[in-house]
């Protein structure tokens, strides 16, 4: 019988480089929210894999950027921590946009690196083979990667083959989770992050990042169901109007979308109640880092 293995995986990139699409596709179903817009991804999540006797623990860190606010540096701290606690660096680079400001800070930093690489070229199907063979070529002789792996995360194309040798890279020891965990994440977390994935993904460039989500009651009904009140943080009165829309349309809609996710996460019926509250300084507000895993940044 072959040993077990478990052990962390960072996984760091730029906003938008597909980081918790190529970890939902390495756990096998749905532990990240998922958006088209950058920085959508705030909290440190661990996503956990199973591959053979691995235990893969996946680390979905907050993309690397600019801050210049607190959250942003919270969120920065979080994913360099991720790093350099792991066994491992998975650096996801998007194929398509290639080098950015922030790609050549990460890439910078990661210079006098403790830990070994895996480079991963994600949405190659977006991407001329030969352009890919140049970026592979160049950033090999920058970072001298462990290995480098050019995948598509979103179809799904190089994800086995990753997975694979993920799994051999880790250290020999139990497995630090239950078998049926996928993330270490509570459920509370879970139904916070999903409702914020529908306001992200459904008001597109209305609405700046300056929201949050706190899940404030959560109730177990004797039927089997769940009831859950959150309520949605905003800076201004103007975004709190665009969050609830004409007739409380779009705010209806949020909750309709976020109640068919985490019922489904849950595997249960959900009765999920949202309101909007304005809060100018609520990036300022310990408790909500607390919950989503971030630490104060000062």
């Amino acid at each position: 019988m072959s040993e077990q293995r478990a052990g962390f995986v960072a996984v760091i990139g730029a906003p938008n480089a597909g980081k918790s699409t190529l970890v939902n596709a390495l756990v096998g179903q749905k532990v990240a929210i998922v958006s088209p817009k950058a920085q959508t991804t705030r909290a440190r999540l661990m996503g956990i894999a199973i591959s053979g006797e691995s235990q893969i623990l996946l680390v979905d860190t907050p993309g690397i950027f600019e801050p210049r606010r607190r959250l942003d540096r919270a969120m920065v701290a979080a994913a360099w921590t991720g790093a350099q606690d792991a066994d491992l660096i998975l650096l996801v680079i998007d194929a398509a946009a290639y080098l950015s400001a922030e790609v050549e800070r990460i890439i910078a930093a990661l210079g006098d690196r403790q830990h070994p690489l895996i480079l991963v070229l994600n949405k190659i199907d977006l991407v001329a083979k030969e352009k890919l063979l140049a970026i592979a070529a160049d950033l090999t002789q920058r970072l001298s990667p462990d290995n480098v792996f050019m995948i598509s995360a979103a179809q799904g194309d190089g994800v086995a083959d990753l997975k694979q040798v993920l799994a051999t890279a880790m250290p020999t020891g139990p497995w630090l989770y239950p078998e049926d965990d996928i993330s270490d994440a509570t459920d509370r977390m879970v139904a916070a992050e999903l409702t914020r994935e529908q306001i992200v993904n459904q008001l597109h460039q209305e609405l700046p990042y300056a929201t949050a989500v706190e899940t404030e009651t959560w109730q177990d009904r004797p039927d089997g169901s769940t009831e859950i009140r959150q309520q949605i943080l905003v800076e201004r009165d103007s975004q709190k109007a665009i969050v609830i829309g004409k007739g409380g349309r779009r705010l209806k809609a949020i909750g309709a979308g976020a109640r068919e996710e985490i019922a489904q996460h849950l595997g249960r019926p959900v009765h999920l109640f949202l309101h909007v509250k304005v809060n100018p300084r609520w990036d300022e507000d310990r408790s909500l880092y607390r919950d989503i895993g971030l630490e104060w940044a000062d």
